[in-house]
């Protein structure tokens, strides 16, 4: 009997080998966060595509381990006390790893408070703010006659990438060493290229951000987790 049969998920995505962790993603901001992290950890792992269409996250199979049908999601068949764990909310899921692994979530206490701060900051603020930028200025919103709500997060979109660029002055990552809050602000700094937002935000004159993000995409664990699982 596998550990797998108390998750229905499987029965969409199999795993093939079912003794290592399976992650079930697509390459968005928030999918890359998981994928970056497993490689930079050096947790073996199984990728499966799930696409943002109805017809996988918003299928049984998915939501019984996500029921707020967003991707990534998780199963550790090699979770706490030896039982296995499913998981979603991609910050969640970077806590999880670097707990398991040891890494990238600081050596002290202190660090460890820091670097969850930045991952939060993130969760709560960056991500959000920038997606709905991506709403307002490329896609649906963006034909909207009211342009106040696309002004709206322009400037919340200039306001987080200014506490950023100041709070990179003279560090090469944003809790002290590289660690998971790295992994989950980085990429979606990258999707203001997607959105066609960098002028209009002013990335150009946010520079320790160009350098910051150069250094991030520059990491060969980085840029292997970018396209995992492919696109394509």
């Amino acid at each position: 009997m596998s550990v797998f049969d108390s998750f229905p998920i499987a029965r969409k995505w199999p795993p093939k080998d079912p003794g290592v962790l399976q992650l079930y993603s697509f390459p968005t901001p928030n999918g890359v966060k998981v994928s970056i992290a497993l490689e930079e950890m050096g947790i073996p792992y199984e990728a499966h595509k799930v696409t943002l269409s109805d017809a996988d996250v918003k299928s049984p199979e998915f939501l019984s381990l996500n029921p707020n049908n967003k991707i990534p999601a998780i199963i550790d068949p090699n979770g706490p006390e030896g039982t296995p764990v499913g998981l979603f909310e991609s910050g969640a899921i970077l806590i999880y790893l670097a707990e398991k692994s040891g890494k990238l979530i600081g050596s002290t206490a202190t660090e460890k408070a820091h670097v969850i701060q930045w991952l939060m900051f993130q969760m709560g603020g960056l991500g959000p703010m920038l997606g709905q930028l991506g709403f307002f200025y490329k896609f649906a919103g963006s034909e909207w006659e009211d342009k106040r709500p696309q002004q709206r997060y322009i400037n919340e979109a200039k306001r987080l990438l200014n506490v950023l660029n100041l709070a990179l002055e003279g560090k090469d990552w944003i809790a002290g060493d590289y660690s998971i809050a790295d992994i989950a602000i980085a990429p979606w700094l990258r999707g203001l290229d997607f959105y066609g937002a960098k002028e209009v935000v002013g990335w150009e004159d946010h520079s320790n951000l160009v350098d910051y993000l150069e250094r991030f995409t520059a990491r060969p664990a980085v840029q292997k987790g970018l396209v995992t699982p492919p696109r394509e």
